[in-house]
């Protein structure tokens, strides 16, 4: 048996005690690879490119160093005028990242009288809290590119001050266009910093935007350049399914034992939001995040995941980017993704932190080119995923689901039933009801009862836009009920 590696504790890479009596308050002690290797060099104030797969702990690899230096730097005391950015490309990982470091200096004081500030930059939300924020003096910032950029046009956001910028996730900057904004609010930072760039991959554009910033950066890699694109800790199966069977098979993979926190994939935003619906119906516990929503209803659908207030959510690409939550056990694929990078990314939400996890695939057939391109470029070995229903024996034994796993949970299942046995009760009784069809088009499986972001605009990206929908988002057409006979009791059903 292979020994596991014990990293070094943030003490033992020499970070301030306020910081590390912080992340020890949050179970946090030993440090990841990323972070093991970054450490040394970032507090030391060297340029520098981390570069690891999504989940490995970048955050703290630049949040760590980041905060020890601004508040242990003697000749420049901390004044009220950010001392640090971190820009990122979604709200959602504004957010994420806020949070850590707001966690990881809660002990940290700027001077005697006041503790260090950490504050959100970003767009959706009104500016004049932002804006206040500023005015009343803030050492570290966090945000959006395009909000960023405004408020420092504007004059609210003095950039001036600082001594360390770091580019966080920059890869997906990139996908996302904000590169000509990130290269606007370089020309108004001070030419003597410390600058980091992360990123998952390293595209040419990426490396000649930090050719351009930064001064003679280390590259540093978490893992060997020839480890695999995908997560070695996630297992990963694919199945050819029909668009009308794919919440049927969803609703039995959710049941699968050991399945905790699920992500759910979609291609469109239409399609997320009917998939929570037809969930949520079967007794799930369903969030949703998709551009459709507005930026309050994502932060609460966020909030109910990690909280585990839901356990399932489900999201478009674009919204999901930024979510990083460590124990997700399960991503579905309920639409193949785009490209072969898509893919990484999505199932890099599960099998994070050294967990494991599962990522499952449907793909209908009209999906089958694309996942050949992407099955041959990750070389999954899986061009061709075998023929799945939501009765297929193999779906049970490969996922761990149980033998009696339906198409509903809880309440839902309860009152299916219930309603059947009144039925039954009355047909019994001969008191047959009038004829009428409440069913849906769709026949039962398995015996089984069948019920039923990027930070700038809330506009759809291409891959979002309804119309590129597959044929999974047309909901199964319900025939109407017909009134019972005028002699029946009023309110009878």
């Amino acid at each position: 048996m292979t020994p596991v590696t014990q990293h070094p504790t943030f003490a033992e890479l020499g970070v301030r005690d306020e910081i590390v009596r912080a992340l020890a308050d949050n179970g946090i002690e030993h440090a990841f690879a990323i972070q093991e290797l970054t450490l040394p060099l970032a507090l030391a104030g060297d340029d520098l490119i981390g570069q690891a797969r999504t989940g490995m702990g970048k955050t703290f690899a630049f949040g760590v160093p980041l905060l020890h230096r601004i508040t242990t730097d003697t000749e420049r005391p901390l004044t009220g005028i950010p001392r640090a950015l971190i820009v990122v490309p979604t709200r959602e990982l504004c957010l994420q990242v806020y949070g850590d470091l707001v966690g990881a200096s809660k002990y940290l004081m700027a001077d005697d009288t006041r503790k260090l500030t950490v504050t959100a930059i970003y767009g959706g939300r009104p500016y004049e809290p932002q804006i206040e924020a500023l005015q009343k003096g803030v050492d570290v910032v966090v945000g959006t590119p395009g909000r960023l950029l405004d408020l420092a046009q504007q004059g609210h956001l003095q950039l001036g001050g600082l001594s360390t910028l770091v580019l966080d996730e920059a890869d997906e900057m990139l996908d996302l266009g904000f590169l000509p904004d990130i290269e606007r609010i370089l020309k108004q930072i001070p030419a003597q910093r410390q600058a980091m760039l992360f990123s998952a991959t390293m595209p040419d554009p990426i490396i000649t935007l930090a050719r351009t910033f930064m001064t003679q950066p280390t590259h540093i890699r978490a893992e060997a350049p020839h480890s695999a694109a995908t997560h070695d800790t996630t297992e990963q199966f694919a199945y050819r399914a029909h668009a009308l069977d794919k919440v049927e098979m969803v609703s039995r993979i959710l049941q699968a034992e050991g399945r905790g926190a699920t992500m759910i994939f979609t291609r469109t935003k239409r399609t997320a939001q009917k998939v929570a619906d037809e969930l949520s119906e079967r007794g799930f516990k369903v969030g949703a995040v998709h551009g459709d929503l507005g930026q309050g209803a994502r932060e609460k659908a966020l909030k109910a995941f990690r909280t585990g207030e839901v356990d399932v959510l489900v999201a478009t690409d674009v919204a999901a980017r930024g979510i990083d939550i460590d124990d997700i056990t399960h991503v579905i694929n309920f639409q193949i993704p785009e490209d072969e990078q898509s893919y990484v990314h999505r199932i890099g939400r599960t099998g994070r932190a050294g967990k494991t996890g599962i990522a499952v695939t449907l793909v209908d057939w009209d999906e089958l080119p694309r996942w050949s391109m992407i099955d041959k470029a990750l070389g999954l070995d899986t061009p061709e995923p075998a023929e799945t229903y939501s009765s297929s024996p193999h779906l049970y034994e490969e996922l761990n689901i149980p033998a009696d796993a339906g198409g509903s949970i809880g309440r839902a299942r309860s009152a299916s039933a219930t309603k059947s046995s009144r039925q039954r009760s009355t047909e019994d009784n001969g008191d047959r009801p009038a004829k009428r069809s409440t069913r849906t088009r769709r026949r039962t499986r398995g015996g089984q009862t069948v019920s039923g972001h990027p930070e700038s605009a809330e506009q759809a990206t291409p891959a979002e836009s309804d119309g590129g929908e597959s044929a999974d988002a047309a909901r199964p057409a319900r025939r109407r009920r017909r009134r019972r006979p005028s002699k029946a009791p009023a309110g009878t059903s």
